[in-house]
């Protein structure tokens, strides 16, 4: 069943009785709250569906795939890190991967705030991905590369700091997995809603069904 904004807005019994999921593509600079700040977007300006909030955060400076629910047990689900749900980024990072480097990433490097866990990862070619405004900076002596990975914690930019730990600077980090749901074709600003079945508590499973809506934002 594909849902549309206007119907969940409608307020009867069944869109009530819903679980909606909404996936939506973080454009660059965006905060992840729905509370306005003067001169920064928030998600008020993209997405105005009732009674949902974020399950999980990025970064102002991270791209990608943004999950916001009505059901709190789904968004603990999500968001809550004990519950060790894979998220998947793309990083471009600054340098060339050694492989001791790509091994160290996935044994688990030691951060400020202990060692991380066992992590995916994998070097991939540049992916397809939209222009990033502003553009990343490029400095023509310094090669980059493309990582895929995938971690089950969720520490404050964690990514961005397990790539240094190995002198690899992020320069562009965008999310394109979390647990079963992908970014897939939504653009920048775009959202998809999503109906789920119903499932027993604290379980939480692939989508059924997806509109994806062009962003209210100029």
């Amino acid at each position: 069943m594909v849902l549309s904004a206007s119907y969940l807005r409608g307020g009867t019994d069944r869109a009530r009785a819903l679980t909606c999921l909404v996936l939506f593509n973080k454009p660059y600079g965006l905060l992840c709250q729905f509370r306005l700040v003067a001169g920064t977007p928030t998600l008020a300006d993209f997405i105005d569906l009732p009674g949902i909030h974020p399950a999980g955060r990025l970064d102002k400076d991270s791209e990608g795939l943004l999950l916001l629910t009505d059901d709190g047990a789904l968004q603990q689900r999500i968001a809550n890190p004990r519950h060790k749900l894979w998220k998947s980024y793309w990083v471009q990072v600054e340098g060339t991967p050694a492989n001791s480097a790509l091994a160290a990433l996935r044994q688990g490097v030691l951060l400020n705030d202990g060692p991380t866990l066992p992590a995916r990862v994998r070097e991939i070619p540049p992916p397809q991905l939209w222009p990033r405004d502003p553009p990343v900076r490029h400095r023509a002596q310094i090669p980059t590369a493309w990582l895929e990975i995938s971690i089950r914690e969720g520490r404050n930019r964690q990514v961005r700091r397990m790539t240094a730990a190995v002198g690899l600077p992020t320069l562009r980090l965008v999310r394109v997995a979390v647990g079963p749901w992908r970014l897939r074709g939504l653009q920048p600003g775009e959202w998809g809603l999503v109906r789920l079945p119903a499932r027993p508590a604290g379980r939480a499973g692939p989508t059924t069904a997806r509109q994806t809506t062009r962003s209210r934002h100029p």
